[in-house]
Formats: C-alpha cells, sequence, structure tokens
C-alpha cells in the first residue's frame, strides 16, 4: 500500500494533535480512559537525568521554583505532582520562569533588557524591552566548539540518494557568513524581507540563518505552492530577495518549477536579487544570481544585535476567510520558546539526531531548524514519505540513525493500515522518542506505534499552531503515556479549557485558551497596523484572553486531549488550508455559481472533505466537471486542495449579510441538531442548512 497523503505538510499547525471531536457540542463528558496503565512510563533513571530535572532543580534553587527534584523511584503520580508544579510556578511567576530559561539556556544578550515583562495584558505584551540579540548567532554557536566544528550540524537525504549527506557546523558556520556578506552587498539591511520558494534542504537553512544573521526577515513557501498560492503570501510582504529552484523531485518525479518562478519574479516588483539553486540542473535564469557563487567565501558570520521583539520571520495562516494572515515571529520570543521547547520538553541535545518529516511551508520547518540551538544534528528530507512504499519515512529514520523521529499521525495510520513492521524490518534501535502531529491519531495508532515501531519509544504527540510557532501542550520526558493522551500543557503556556460560560473545568470538552502571554506569539499581522485584525484573530471571544480555536479536555490527571477545530479551519491531515483559496478555484468554472468546503473529523482518525457546489443554470454535475474541478484545484494550488468528493446542492446557506456559513454545515454534518448548531434568525434560507442535517443523519445511520 503506497502512501496516498497530501505531497507535503502546509502551512499551519504543528504542532496540532487531534482525537476524534464531539463536533460543536459546547460540553461533553469525557468518558472513561480506555487504559488506566499508561502505555508507556519513562526508566526512572533516565528520567532523572533529563534536562527537564536538571532546570527543574536550579532553578528551585536560584529563581524560586518548588523544590521537588524528581527521584529515580518516583511513582507516575509523584513524576505528575511535580511536573504539575512545575508548570504551575512557570505560568505563575512568568518573569522568574522566563528568567530561568535565558540563563539556563545562556542566551547572550549584547544590550541587557530594562525588564522581563512589561504590558503583560494580551494582545500587547512587550518581553524584554531594550534587550538586543540575535537568533543565528545562537543557532550557529555549537560550530565554535573545536569539539563540534566537524561534527555533522545537518544530514541531508533525498529520494535518490542512499547515505545521508553531512554538512558540518564548521562548513554552516562559513556558508552562513559567506551569504550573509553577500546579501548585505546585494543592500539588504535590517527589517527588509527575503523570501523563499525552497524544498526542505539545506540551503534553505543556510539562507534563513543568514537573512537572520542580518536583521532581514525570513518568509518561505513550499514549492508544490501554485504561482497564486505564493503570491497570496510573499506580495502582502514586498520582499526585496527570493531564493528560488529550478523545480524538485518527489514521488520518483521531476517537478519543474521554473515557469512558476518566472511569474513570480513578474509579480513581485519589489525583488532586487533573485538567487538560482539548480535542484534539477536547471541554467541559471538571466538576472538571477547562483548559488553557488554567494556562499563561495571563507567569511565568518556577521550577526546583527536586533531589539528582543525585531522580526525574525512571517508565518501564514490558512486564508479561511480572504489573504492568508501574515504573522509576525520575534527573533527573541522565538528563540526562548524554541529553546525551552526543544531543551526541555524533546531534551533534545548535541547527542541527539532530530528528523522531522516536513517542508518549508509548515512551521514544523522552523521548529526543525531549532533544533540547532541546542547544539544537535538536524536531518532535512526532501521527498515523499511513502515513495517508493509507505515504508520510506520510516527507513530514513533508520538510515540516519535519528533520535528524535517527528512525522504526522496520518502517516502513523496509513502505515498501519499497510501492516508495516518498521520495528521488526529496520534498525530503529536509536529512536527514543517519536513526535507526532497533525491530524487525528487515532487510540489505535498509539497502540500501533507501541506494537510494530518500538515498545520502549517515547510517544510526545503535540498541540499548537502556526500562530506560536510552537507547542501549548505536548511530550514531558519525566511522565507517562497514556493511550490517546497528550501528556501534559507545556511549560509558560497557561492553557486552560472553559465552557461557554468562560469559566474552567476539567474532564469536559471546551474552546482551548492560553490565560497568560507566550513570548513567541506574534508581535502582530503584517500590514495589520491598528492590531485589529489581530484582535480579531484571537481576543474576540473573550478579552484579555487567547481563544486558540480548538476542543479540548483537560483530564483530571493532567492530560490533554485535543478534539479537533471549534471553527472552520480545514485540517486535513494535518495540512491547516483555507476555504478561500478552493473557492477562489473552483468559482472560476462557469458552471459552478457557487461553493462551500468542509472538513470533518470522524471516529477511528478518519477526516471527510467534501466540495458542495451549486452548479449554474444548465451545467450537469458530470465526471467532466468533476475531472475539471479535480484537475484546476490540483494544479492551481496543492493535492492536498482536492475534495473528497462533489456534491450538488440546489442552494447554500448565508448569514443575512450574504456570507457562507461553514460552521453550522459543519456541526450538522457531525450530527448536532439544528437549532443547536444555528441561531436560526441569522440564516437567509433555512431549508439549504435542512439539507446538511438531514445527510448527517443519513451518514451515520
Amino acid at each position: 500500500m503506497a502512501w496516498s497523503g497530501p505531497s507535503e505538510p502546509p502551512p499551519d499547525g504543528p504542532c496540532h494533535h487531534a482525537l476524534p471531536s464531539p463536533f460543536g457540542r459546547e460540553t461533553t463528558t469525557v468518558s472513561t480512559p480506555i487504559q488506566d496503565q499508561p502505555l508507556w512510563r519513562p526508566d526512572p533513571a533516565k528520567a532523572a537525568a533529563t534536562q527537564l530535572v536538571a532546570f527543574h532543580a536550579w532553578a528551585a534553587e536560584h529563581h524560586g521554583a518548588p523544590a521537588a527534584p524528581l527521584a529515580p523511584t518516583a511513582s507516575d503520580q509523584e513524576a505528575a505532582d511535580r511536573y504539575a508544579a512545575l508548570h504551575a510556578w512557570s505560568t505563575e511567576d512568568l518573569e522568574r520562569f522566563w528568567t530561568a530559561v535565558t540563563q539556563w539556556f545562556d542566551v547572550r544578550f549584547d544590550t541587557a533588557p530594562e525588564a522581563v515583562l512589561t504590558e503583560a495584558g494580551m494582545p500587547g505584551a512587550r518581553w524584554y524591552p531594550g534587550a538586543k540579540l540575535n537568533y543565528a548567532e545562537h543557532a550557529l554557536r555549537f560550530g565554535l566548539d573545536p569539539a563540534h566544528a566537524d561534527e555533522p550540524a545537518i544530514l541531508h537525504l533525498d529520494e535518490t540518494t542512499e547515505h545521508p549527506q553531512p554538512l558540518s557546523w564548521a562548513e554552516l558556520r562559513r556558508q552562513v557568513g559567506s551569504l550573509a556578506a553577500a546579501l548585505r552587498a546585494e543592500g539588504v539591511r535590517p527589517g527588509d524581507r527575503v523570501g523563499a520558494y525552497l524544498p526542505n534542504i539545506p540551503q534553505a537553512v543556510v539562507a534563513l540563518l543568514a537573512t537572520a544573521a542580518v536583521g532581514a526577515v525570513w518568509t518561505s513557501c513550499a514549492p508544490d505552492f501554485g504561482a497564486r498560492s505564493v503570491l497570496d503570501r510573499l506580495q502582502q510582504i514586498e520582499p526585496v530577495v527570493l531564493f528560488a529552484i529550478d523545480g524538485y523531485h518527489y514521488g520518483g518525479k521531476d517537478h519543474d518549477r521554473t515557469e512558476i518562478v518566472a511569474e513570480l519574479r513578474r509579480e513581485l516588483p519589489t525583488l532586487r536579487t533573485v538567487v538560482h539553486i539548480p535542484l534539477l540542473g536547471g541554467p541559471t535564469p538571466e538576472g538571477a544570481k547562483p548559488w553557488d557563487d554567494l556562499v563561495a567565501a571563507d567569511v565568518e558570520p556577521v550577526f546583527e544585535p536586533v531589539l528582543f521583539d525585531h522580526p525574525l520571520w512571517v508565518l501564514y495562516s490558512s486564508g479561511t476567510t480572504g489573504l492568508p494572515k501574515a504573522i509576525v515571529q520575534s527573533q527573541g520570543g522565538i528563540l526562548v520558546e524554541h529553546l525551552k521547547q526543544v531543551g526541555l520538553h524533546i531534551d533534545l541535545g548535541p547527542q541527539d539526531r532530530f528528523l522531522w518529516y516536513t517542508s518549508t511551508g509548515w512551521m514544523m520547518w522552523n521548529f526543525l531548524v531549532a533544533g540547532l540551538l541546542v547544539g544537535s544534528t538536524i536531518v532535512t528530507y526532501d521527498g515523499s514519505p511513502g515513495h517508493p512504499d509507505t515504508g520510506a519515512f520510516w527507513s530514513v529514520a533508520a538510515r540516519t540513525r535519528a533520535t528524535v523521529v517527528g512525522t504526522s499521525a496520518a502517516y502513523v495510520v496509513a502505515s498501519r493500515k499497510a501492516e508495516l513492521h518498521p520495528g521488526r524490518d529496520l534498525d530503529l534501535s536509536a529512536m527514543r522518542c517519536l513526535g507526532t502531529t497533525g491530524s487525528p491519531l487515532p487510540p489505535d495508532g498509539f497502540q500501533w506505534i507501541y506494537d510494530e515501531v518500538k515498545p520502549d519509544v517515547w510517544l510526545a504527540s503535540v498541540s499548537g499552531g502556526t500562530d506560536v510557532c510552537s507547542c501549548f501542550v505536548g511530550g514531558v520526558p519525566t511522565l507517562p503515556v497514556y493511550l490517546g493522551e497528550i501528556q501534559a500543557p507545556c511549560l509558560g503556556a497557561a492553557v486552560e479549557s472553559w465552557d461557554v460560560q468562560g469559566e474552567p473545568h476539567r474532564d469536559q470538552v471546551g474552546e482551548l485558551v492560553v490565560t497568560k502571554p507566550l513570548p513567541s506569539m506574534p508581535t502582530g499581522f503584517w500590514n495589520d497596523p491598528e492590531g485589529t485584525r489581530y484582535h480579531d484573530s484571537y481576543f474576540d471571544t473573550y478579552p484579555g484572553i487567547w481563544r486558540h480555536g480548538d476542543w479540548i479536555t483537560v483530564t483530571a490527571r493532567g492530560t490533554v486531549v485535543i478534539h479537533g477545530r471549534s471553527d472552520s479551519t480545514l485540517n486535513r491531515q494535518g495540512v491547516r488550508m483555507g476555504s478561500s483559496d478552493i473557492y477562489e478555484v473552483v468559482e472560476r468554472l462557469p458552471e459552478i455559481a457557487e461553493s462551500l468546503v468542509i472538513g470533518l473529523e470522524e471516529p477511528g482518525g478518519g477526516y471527510w472533505m467534501p466540495l458542495f457546489v451549486v452548479l449554474a443554470p444548465g451545467a450537469t454535475l458530470d465526471d467532466t466537471l468533476i475531472g475539471r474541478i479535480r484537475t484546476s484545484l490540483r494544479t492551481e494550488l496543492s493535492p492536498r486542495h482536492v475534495p473528497d468528493e462533489v456534491i450538488a446542492v440546489k442552494g447554500l446557506p448565508h448569514t443575512l449579510t450574504g456570507k457562507r456559513i461553514e460552521v453550522p454545515v459543519k456541526r450538522l454534518l457531525a450530527g448536532t441538531p439544528l437549532d443547536q448548531a444555528v441561531n436560526p434568525g441569522s440564516v437567509d434560507n433555512l431549508d439549504h442548512l435542512r439539507f446538511f442535517e438531514q445527510l448527517g443523519a443519513s451518514r451515520r445511520a
């Protein structure tokens, strides 16, 4: 059985782990856990040797954390209580906690901060005002250590290579130094935007770090994005430099991108420099600069000190209600958040090899680069996880001797359905942690990992988002893993589940909210000077409280279950997508008057994404038209945008102001009664909604 998921994971979402959902029910009591005994518990001696335990003991001595270092003989309950106490301190005393993080990880401020946190409300919190630093300096500092200089900073594989290709720490520093000098020579200055149309290759890491070293602002799109999707993103930020490939290799085929790059150059008038990376061996286009020329100099990198809240990169939302939101995150905020997350929650260090299946259009690529911050070797893989067969990605993990491996829940499910036995057939002895993100991982996916991958692997499911480029809840190396449950909220993340009255509760489904600021929360959105769009995205439901848009249960034992989106965002196999992109393409076809797309999580880990269309007079929804719809979406957007079904309807419901209704339709398809799914007085035609109510009932029958 071959992997049939999307060609690349996309823009939104880390960290977005999900399980079957109550879909639209405001309050649902959680049933008794399937297993009271954990699937896995850490070896006591190994747990006691983690960075988290050492940090806890040090923070207790120096910064007032609760005194309770983990003893090797601690029980599950003792470990949970001790972590809960540390977590409570980390969210109640933000200044001491984040001071401890910066000291523990030796964050180097070129200019000392005036304070840790001022104007602590949300939105508007200011972290480390006055401080100056540089993200790239921290990402490259292990290359200064003679013991690490010749060790691999990056190992790279693609579908055409059998053995991983190393890039040493010393060579990474040299290339970044050369490219940063070249960017400065091209006139790139702090605050300028640098765009990339690149796959997950070492050149992308070099380009990101060189951009950060200059103090410019990075942004990237994966090469399976069509021109329109890329332009919807890059035109907002007006880049002066574009790094681009001639094409890429995926699924055993070469995919030429020269025409798309030419279109990007025509439609981005602010570009002053285009850098050509010939992955397929194509010639350098006229007016572009060859990559090899720009990384040839033997130059030490020069790091521009920038303010803590200076933009590091721009990530993008899915664009559900229009253009994708251009999310700005800061050099300092990302630095301290990622140090905490990879160093404490994944327990990464110089001894590790860190592999996560991702693309440059997904925040997990940015998170993968964070492995460099703690001296880990990061593994970049450019190719399909399922070529030449479904087990290809497990083979990559084995060949690279990766110690921490990340993949999507959809890939786990596909591996189970293909009846793979990676633990039996491959040498995965180096793997100690397996992270899962993305689409729903059903309980049998958890069980399959322990049955067929490795019985003693630490399964670290995580959930967060592009919005913070990190995780709200995730792995904790000192805690057990229970079937279908995420281990705990992450340190510094004040996560709660709120009911419809805005009150926290346990063992019931509610809205995921964050009640205290995190350093990696956006400094704002690009071209949103008044902060209106930023405010409306997270803070309009509960003033001063971040509402993330997920259904969540916090259990009595402190574990967490994420049930899926509480809004209309499409989340197909972990890939959050915007419905507006689909509407734009489909409704260009003359036979289509209007359309509506819904993504529905289903029990057992499935996901159904139907497209409903209202036909123009005289049109018929036959195989030819369905084929044109699918082809248009695949070529103009990506394979992930192709619906599972195309269904003709007489009409679609709207609000009284003419807006398409998505969330109520999703709730109806999931089984919510019509009178609970929507306020009837807000809809232009209830008969159109009744069609979806009947369809939902027939699917459950």
